[in-house]
């Protein structure tokens, strides 16, 4: 993710307001699918997960929907390079540990975020005024470190993170301004050493357009290629919206479009993964109308992907509306998960239920 994680929580929807869309089921009742769960779905459809981020906490209700609804778990915060690795040489294990034992101790696969990304990124690399040869030791270090420590639980691994600017350029950060291009194939080359056992992929937002960040996206995909150097798959994060909102005048792109854009870096060989989904609204203006697109979005994204055989699944950015990132970054919006506060399903998730369950 290109944010931080905030803890914060969001407004419910008024009854005032009640959505349209996909019907939830009546009690007792029967929904699509015969109430069968997104991992029951997916497994159906022949792919491989569905995932959610993860920060663990004393929350019962949100450990049940992780162990009914998914088969797959992101760390959310705790492999980053903060997170692990505050001061040179100085690692500290204990709460990515005890994400890798979670997952290995309920069945679910693990999505391991992130080894090389210019944020979440402590000052003494950022700042260090590392020469070429010392910051490629660094990342070394770093790598081994991580890729060792996890090489038994780590089903996938994001190498390098939001590496591009919004044009398909290269993002200015520590690792390019000192190494050049040559810091991501780089990255890839160590990942495969010391994490031999998992799926290496490139990760970033709005690539999912199919337009100049995609782009970019090929281009990094061949610059690996082209060292010789193994990569598995790249990761589109999907933090979408439904309507135009401060930060984004946009919506999200048609089916048609998703589908365009993962098949230009599948068809490259490698795999392609929705691994950050979201899609957020105007929490000020919420109506029928909002919630009915925001749904038809959900329905798209899985059905673009099932569209894809290359996609070999899909991870959303949280399991509750409650502790979603959107409101602290992007205050006005949000309503950008499946599930409400109360860990209720929402219209989204039978959206979302019924793109997978589509193909």
């Amino acid at each position: 993710m290109h944010f931080s994680n905030i803890i914060a929580g969001l407004a419910l929807l008024s009854s005032a307001a009640a959505p349209s869309g996909p019907p939830k089921p009546p009690a007792g009742g029967e929904g699509p699918g015969k109430n069968q769960t997104l991992y029951q779905a997916m497994k159906k459809a022949g792919r491989s997960y569905i995932g959610t981020a993860v920060t663990l906490r004393n929350e019962t209700r949100e450990v049940d929907v992780i162990r009914t609804e998914f088969n797959s778990m992101t760390p959310e915060n705790a492999m980053k390079w903060e997170s692990t690795e505050p001061s040179r040489g100085n690692f500290t294990f204990a709460d990515g540990d005890r994400h890798a034992q979670f997952a290995k101790d309920n069945g679910l696969q693990l999505r391991c975020h992130t080894l090389v990304w210019h944020s979440q990124l402590p000052t003494w690399v950022s700042q260090g005024g590392f020469d070429n040869a010392t910051l490629i030791q660094v990342m070394e270090d770093h790598i081994k470190a991580l890729g060792s420590r996890w090489n038994d639980y780590c089903g996938q691994w994001d190498v390098v993170n939001e590496a591009l600017n919004e044009d398909g350029t290269y993002r200015s950060s520590v690792f390019y301004n000192t190494i050049g291009e040559a810091f991501i194939p780089i990255a890839f080359r160590l990942a495969k050493k010391y994490a031999p056992k998992a799926l290496l992929f490139y990760n970033d937002y709005n690539i999912e357009d199919n337009g100049p960040k995609t782009a970019g996206a090929v281009r990094i995909v061949k610059l690996i290629q082209s060292y010789g150097v193994h990569i598995d798959g790249v990761g589109y994060q999907g933090h979408l919206t439904s309507e135009p909102t401060n930060s984004n005048p946009g919506s999200a792109p048609d089916q048609a479009t998703l589908e365009a854009a993962l098949r230009a870096t599948a068809d490259l060989g490698v795999n392609v993964a929705y691994t950050e989904l979201d899609v957020r609204l105007n929490t000020t203006t919420l109506s029928t109308e909002s919630i009915a697109k925001q749904t038809a979005v959900w329905t798209n994204v899985a059905k673009a992907c099932l569209s894809v055989e290359k996609c070999i699944g899909m991870t959303v950015w949280g399991v509750s509306d409650k502790y979603s990132w959107i409101p602290g970054v992007f205050p006005g919006e949000g309503e950008g998960l499946l599930f409400d506060d109360e860990y209720n399903k929402k219209n989204a998730y039978y959206g979302f239920l019924a793109g997978i369950e589509s193909s």
